[in-house]
């Protein structure tokens, strides 16, 4: 009995993994005829086919909205059509997700979470014939509480929307476009997250690290400027052409403020509105250049992104393993206890986004890979290396167009000096291991659109060496960690 052949989207997305390994080896790919619309997150050109509808990251805005599935109650009374034509347009989004730690971590358990996200945008021109210039803000009411803190402790955190219960302002801005919006300039309340590092086709994936490279979260202070906590900034972006972007932004560099001696809050209660405004701390500094490449109709290749940038931190470091004074072990018991100090931080990132595998009847639908990858000096931070890498397939099932799959890879490798740290406290005897080493995380995930601006996503994470390999009560290291969870998106 002859055998029965795959469906054909199985049989192309079985194509489009072989085509990753081309893509890794150089292999040329050939192009479909067609270009993708410029919607990326982010807001440069959409490079990768398979960014999904909703996700966390709130650059992302190309689910469409609820309201189209609501009929006459998608706008009661015609106020939403009223306030577009004068320029003011609103979205309010909420994320709710239920999360287990079944296997490891910490301890097992439960939680659910949701932030509700209200933005609104103002065509200033519009309104007020302020030609080129915009208005945005963002407000989050967060709920629930998160897997991470409360049972995996682990360094990259399972949810982009884990955060400590409140009603925070999230940005704030003004922005003003110039020469024919080539050139940008926006002031205001910024994070970093919706500008900078963004890899399209991690969108999908629920972990924070698919967001923001995770080692700029762990070794920034207050964890950077990014969800949930913004700061006064400037950046600007320089479009020359459809293929190439500057951008480059001065952030305040710290969101919450140095805890005061023996204050050892989390930063978000020390900045619990999201309205402290702070102006007065050593800066960050974060400059980037994109380049988009085949996305016009006769190109030859597939279309992608390449993306290298660098950060420079202004502040005070401190060293995991030295003391201040004549260089002693932190670890010594005869040590002052006080770290050495280092003057500024630095850290760069590279990112390749691309398209391997374009429906050749559809053009949104297919499958892309991302590699991403950024290092910090060893000598004074906890994570020296961090990669991330994954392939998502969009439209994968022929009745499920707009459905998109992922599998994901995240790596954090703790620095030398923190795991001489640790080796320190095992030959003077003050600890027993385990040394940490690195964590990795693995999911897999799958976004179903119900209806355009409703999504339901089934998740799988597989924790790997918990915080790096961090040891529990009793010295034994962490176990590591199996997550399930189901978020749900309502965009409007």
């Amino acid at each position: 009995m002859a055998r029965r052949r795959l469906p054909e989207r199985l049989r192309h997305a079985a194509a489009a993994i072989a085509m990753a390994g081309a893509l890794w080896g150089g292999s040329p790919v050939q192009a479909q005829q067609s270009q993708l619309p410029l919607t990326g997150a982010g807001g440069d050109p959409q490079t990768a086919v398979a960014q999904s509808r909703t996700s966390d990251q709130v650059s992302v805005t190309n689910g469409g909205s609820i309201q189209s599935s609501l009929g006459p109650y998608g706008d009661p009374f015609g106020y939403r059509a009223y306030l577009a034509e004068r320029g003011i347009t609103y979205v309010v989004t909420y994320i709710g997700e239920g999360l287990a730690d079944v296997r490891g971590g910490l301890r097992r358990g439960a939680t659910y979470g949701g932030r509700l996200d209200t933005s609104l945008d103002v065509d200033l021109d519009k309104l007020a014939g302020w030609s080129g210039a915009r208005f945005h803000t963002d407000f989050f009411q967060i709920n629930g509480h998160g897997l991470s803190r409360k049972f995996v402790d682990n360094l990259t955190t399972v949810s982009g929307i884990e955060a400590l219960s409140a009603t925070r302002l999230f940005e704030l801005w003004v922005e003003q476009r110039l020469f024919d919006d080539k050139l940008s300039l926006k002031v205001g309340q910024i994070s970093a997250d919706t500008e900078f590092a963004i890899a399209q086709s991690a969108v999908v994936f629920l972990n924070a690290g698919f967001g923001w490279p995770n080692i700029g979260a762990v070794v920034l202070p207050s964890g950077g400027p990014i969800y949930p906590l913004a700061t006064p900034a400037i950046r600007a972006k320089y479009v020359p052409d459809e293929h190439l972007s500057f951008q480059a932004g001065l952030f305040n560099g710290d969101s919450a403020g140095v805890p005061a001696l023996g204050d050892v809050t989390d930063p978000q209660r020390r900045n619990p509105s999201g309205t402290s405004f702070r102006v007065n701390d050593p800066a960050l500094v974060i400059a980037e250049v994109a380049y988009a490449y085949s996305i016009a109709n006769d190109a030859k290749g597939l279309p992608g992104t390449a993306t290298l940038g660098g950060w420079h931190h202004f502040g005070q470091f401190d060293s995991p393993r030295f003391d201040s004074v004549g260089g002693r072990l932190l670890a010594d018991p005869q040590a002052s206890g006080f770290a050495r100090r280092f003057r500024g931080d630095d850290g760069i990132y590279a990112i390749l986004d691309q398209t391997i595998y374009r429906d050749p009847d559809h053009d949104d639908q297919g499958a892309s890979v991302f590699l991403r990858v950024s290092a910090t000096p060893s000598d004074r931070n906890l994570v020296s290396f961090y990669l991330d890498t994954g392939i998502a397939y969009k439209g994968l099932f022929p009745d499920r167009p707009n459905d998109t799959i992922g599998l994901g890879l995240l790596y954090s490798k703790i620095s030398s000096a923190a795991r001489g740290y640790d080796r320190d406290l095992i030959f003077l005897g003050q600890g027993t291991g385990p040394v940490r080493s690195s964590e990795a995380v693995l999911e897999l995930t799958y976004q179903a659109e119900i209806v355009p601006g409703l999504t339901v996503q089934p998740d799988f994470q597989y924790v790997m060496r918990p915080g790096g390999g961090l040891a529990d009560e009793q010295g034994t290291r962490l176990r590591n960690a199996a997550v399930f969870g189901l978020r749900t998106t309502i965009n409007y």
